[in-house]
């Protein structure tokens, strides 16, 4: 006896491979479930600010990459007259303006986007920093040790400790408001945990805000405690990495590095926009792999294709269950699947009052071509020529009525029509009409509910980005065709024998 486990098995290894290539391009892609998702793209700007003095003029500017919450899409510079290059040094990017002589005010632009990405990774320094004990004159050191003493007692780590120090240097105590002369909330935060043997690091963040100008970075202070670390936020005492704070510079370099100007300063120009996540994305991964198996690697006409011809799965599907689990008889079997697509092209109403059109007026007509007693290809040819002039009859009136969506009838196809008038005319020579309106009845119900299938925007979205969706529809097709009980429409036979238990 034949064994059915190499089919199932066939059916299962389809189904997996398809979710697993749909789940990769999900986890590692990045494309969404659902459609319509847009992606933040904040577009920054950074100006430098100078006084040049006629001397050969070094600008080393730090510039932000890819970190966690943040990808870097685009970067640009303006700077007329200048050289530039971008460098990596001391782990982090710099952007370096060279120029042989300046002088009087000078201006420098840079320019990034950075999309808000949850799956964002970035070369945000692990590498725990070498603790120097500064040098601090008196009276600030002892007012920084008796700090110290007080946050020690109630800490149990680096981490612990430098909370501790926010809280007290925020009670603005005596000791605290004499720290506070001494130096600048980041600067003193990395002092004290330093003369404490806590590995920080001193970084610049730009706090993301819609439309602002001229805005400066903000301190912040990572501190380790063995290979974990924790941002802290010295002014608020926020601990954490904040959604809209992107890190400028993160390796204790100096923001700005000139040599030849005085004067100096950056400040920042932020604007947020959205941008559709297939956009994004295709930024983002810009360099396809063999296994990135995506139609946006294609020409634009090519997709544009593929968006059509991936949706007829979706409606072989509804077909086939139609056909098999539910019993609708139809004129053809998958004619409902082109009508579909011609729906798609005409909208559901237009289409429907047009395919009735064509189909009545080429069923009138082919009843007189019966008596001529034609050859088949010649009456074929025949009805062709005829679907073909009701179409171009119909849009015709249609324009001259105003109609402009009767016009849409000619995306039919018309050799499907043709056939579709062969076939209800013979069955209804052979069967009579009641089984011409069965058939071409349950043709229309099956068309229809394979376009509302095809037309859902979801389901475009997933044919479209997913394409392990179409292995996943391979063996749904196999498990319906492995069916062998009953329809559901010929359950109706069995109601004599339900009346007669109930009788009973």
């Amino acid at each position: 006896m034949y064994s059915r486990k190499p089919f199932y098995l066939i059916v299962a290894a389809l189904f997996l491979v398809g979710l697993a290539l749909m789940l990769h391009r999900h986890f590692v892609y990045e494309v969404p479930w659902l459609p319509g998702e847009k992606r933040q793209i904040w577009s920054i700007e950074a100006k430098v600010e100078f006084e040049a003095s006629g001397r050969p003029v070094k600008a080393s500017l730090a510039i932000p990459g890819s970190q966690p919450g943040f990808t870097l899409m685009n970067e640009s510079a303006a700077s007329p007259g200048y050289g530039l290059s971008f460098v990596e040094a001391d782990g982090g990017s710099r952007a370096e303006w060279s120029i042989r002589s300046a002088s009087g005010m000078q201006e420098l632009y840079y320019k990034v986007d950075m999309m808000q990405d949850p799956f964002a990774k970035g070369p945000l320094s692990s590498q725990i920093p070498t603790v120097s004990r500064p040098q601090v004159p008196e009276p600030y050191a002892t007012a920084m040790d008796q700090v110290l003493s007080l946050a020690r007692e109630r800490s149990a780590d680096g981490i612990t400790l430098t909370r501790e120090l926010l809280k007290e240097l925020s009670n603005r105590g005596q000791n605290a408001e004499l720290l506070a002369q001494y130096k600048s909330a980041g600067p003193l935060l990395v002092d004290l945990l330093h003369r404490a043997e806590v590995p920080a690091r001193l970084l610049k963040g730009l706090q993301l805000e819609d439309g602002r100008r001229r805005q400066q970075l903000i301190d912040l202070v990572q501190v380790y405690e063995g290979e974990q670390y924790e941002l802290f936020h010295p002014v608020s005492g926020r601990q954490g990495h904040q959604e809209q704070l992107l890190l400028w510079e993160y390796s204790s370099a100096p923001v700005l590095d000139l040599v030849g100007g005085s004067n100096s300063r950056v400040t920042f120009t932020m604007l947020q926009q959205e941008q559709p996540v297939n956009v994004a994305l295709a930024q983002k991964f810009d360099q396809p792999e063999w296994i990135n198996v995506s139609l946006y690697n294609l020409p634009l006409e090519e997709q544009a294709l593929f968006k059509g011809i991936l949706l007829i799965p979706i409606g072989v599907l509804a077909v086939v269950f139609l056909r098999i689990i539910v019993g609708v008889k139809t004129s053809g079997t998958f004619m409902p699947v082109l009508i579909a697509m011609a729906f798609i092209q005409t909208s559901l109403l237009t289409g429907l009052v047009g395919f009735l059109l064509i189909v009545g007026t080429g069923l009138v007509l082919r009843s007189y071509l019966s008596h001529l007693n034609l050859l088949l290809v010649a009456r074929i040819s025949a009805v062709i020529i005829m679907v073909i002039g009701m179409i171009g009859f119909f849009s015709i009136v249609a324009y001259q009525l105003g109609l402009t969506e009767g016009m849409k009838i000619t995306f039919f196809p018309m050799i499907i029509l043709a056939w579709t008038i062969e076939r209800m005319s013979i069955l209804w020579e052979e069967e009579g009409a009641k089984e011409v309106v069965k058939q071409g009845g349950g043709s229309l119900l099956v068309a229809v509910a394979a376009f509302l299938a095809m037309n859902n925007e979801f389901v475009r979205h997933l044919t479209f980005n997913f394409l392990g969706l179409q292995l996943i529809v391979m063996a749904a097709v196999l498990l319906l065709g492995n069916y062998t009980g009953y329809r559901l429409t010929e359950l109706k036979r069995f109601k004599p024998l339900v009346d007669e238990q109930k009788d009973v």
